[in-house]
C-alpha cells in the first residue's frame, strides 16, 4: 500500500482520528500494519479533503503540507466567539450588518501577500505550550503577526436566507448597494498558503466592514493537487475494510505528483538514482521532477541542475 486516499472528513472528527480510522480499515482489510500519514490539519469542526498517505507516499507529506489550500466558508455577522468559531464564547457583538458590496469592496484588501493574527485558539507553540491550551486555561495571550498568502478570496454566491429582513436593521445599518440589502452572513471561496487562517481571515473582514463575525462553516475543497471529485466519504473508507475493491478507495502515490513534471529515467540512471547517486550526463531543464523506470514507477523526487540528476526524496517501491 504505497499511494492516497483522499478523506472528506466529516465536522467533528480530527485529524489524527481519521489517520487511526485509516489504518484501523486496513487492518480490517488484511493488509497489515501500514504506515499512515496526513497531508494537513484539518480542524475538527471543518469538512472536506484530507490527503492521507500511506507507506511511501507518506515522504510526500512535507510536500503536501506546504502546498496551498481552498476553502468555503462563511462569516456570520453580529458576534465575534473566541474561537472564532461557533464553538467558541462570544467576546464581541455588533448591531451592523454590511451589504454585499461593501463586503467585495473589502476583498482585495486580504488578497496577496498579508499579515494576520492567528486565533488564540489554534496549535500554535507558546513558549513550549499549545495557544490553545494556554487559551482553555484563561491566560492572556499575545499572538504574533504572521505573513501569509491569499492567492484568490472570492464571493461564492449569495444564499436568499442570508439576507437580513428590514425590521432586524435600524436605518442606519442598511447601506446602499444596488438592492439596499444587508446580510446576515457570506459564503467566499478563498485559495490560500500554508500557515494561513481561515478563522482570522473571517474576523478580519468583518471588522474591515465596520462588524464582528464569526466562521459557522468551513470546507476544504482542494489541498494541493488534491479535490473533491477524489474524495471518498467515512462509509466508502469503511466499505474497503469489508471487502470493497481497492481501487474504489485508493490512489497511487504518483497522484500526489501531479502538478510536478515526470521524467523518464534510463535504466541506468534510474538504477543510479534508487541508490542515491548523483546521475551526470543529463539535458534536461533546471528544476524538480519526479523520476519515473521504464516500467513508469516513481523512483524519486529528484532535482536537475547543471546536467546532473539529485535525489531530493526516493521511493522504495
Amino acid at each position: 500500500m504505497n499511494g492516497w486516499i483522499i478523506l472528506d472528513k466529516p465536522v467533528g472528527l480530527g485529524s489524527t482520528q481519521a489517520v487511526g480510522a485509516v489504518k484501523r480499515v486496513c487492518r480490517e482489510a488484511g493488509l497489515g500494519k501500514v504506515k499512515v500519514g496526513h497531508g494537513g490539519t484539518l480542524d475538527p469542526l471543518a469538512s472536506g479533503v484530507l490527503p492521507i498517505a500511506l507507506g511511501e507516499a507518506t515522504k510526500l507529506c512535507g510536500r503536501m503540507l506546504d502546498a496551498s489550500k481552498i476553502y468555503d466558508f462563511t462569516i456570520r455577522f453580529g458576534t465575534q466567539t473566541d474561537g472564532l468559531d461557533a464553538e467558541g464564547e462570544v467576546v464581541a457583538t455588533s448591531d451592523v450588518r454590511p451589504t454585499l458590496a461593501e463586503i467585495e469592496a473589502v476583498l482585495p484588501r486580504f488578497t496577496g501577500a498579508i499579515e494576520q493574527v492567528p486565533p488564540a485558539f489554534s496549535a500554535i507553540k507558546i513558549d513550549g505550550q499549545r495557544a490553545y491550551d494556554l487559551a482553555r486555561k484563561g491566560e492572556a495571550i499575545e499572538m504574533k503577526a504572521r505573513a501569509v498568502t491569499v492567492h484568490s478570496l472570492r464571493h461564492a454566491g449569495l444564499d436568499p436566507a442570508s439576507i437580513a429582513a428590514p425590521e432586524e436593521c435600524t436605518p442606519d445599518q442598511v447601506r446602499s448597494d444596488e438592492r439596499g440589502e444587508t446580510l446576515q452572513e457570506v459564503t467566499l471561496t478563498a485559495h490560500v498558503s500554508k500557515g494561513t487562517y481561515i478563522r482570522s481571515l473571517a474576523r478580519d473582514i468583518a471588522h474591515a466592514v465596520g462588524t464582528v463575525g464569526h466562521v459557522t462553516m468551513l470546507r476544504r475543497t482542494k489541498a494541493g493537487p488534491f479535490d473533491l471529485s477524489q474524495a471518498i466519504s467515512l462509509d466508502k473508507l469503511n466499505a474497503f475494510g469489508q471487502g470493497a475493491a481497492q481501487s474504489e478507495v485508493f490512489l497511487p502515490l504518483e497522484a500526489g505528483l501531479v502538478d510536478i513534471p515526470a521524467l523518464n529515467l534510463s535504466p541506468e540512471a534510474a538504477g543510479a538514482i534508487r541508490q542515491g547517486r548523483v546521475w551526470t550526463g543529463g539535458s534536461t531543464d533546471d528544476g524538480l521532477y519526479w523520476g519515473r523506470d521504464s516500467e513508469m514507477r516513481p523512483v524519486a523526487l529528484i532535482e536537475a541542475l547543471a546536467g546532473t540528476l539529485k535525489v531530493v526524496r526516493g521511493f522504495n517501491l
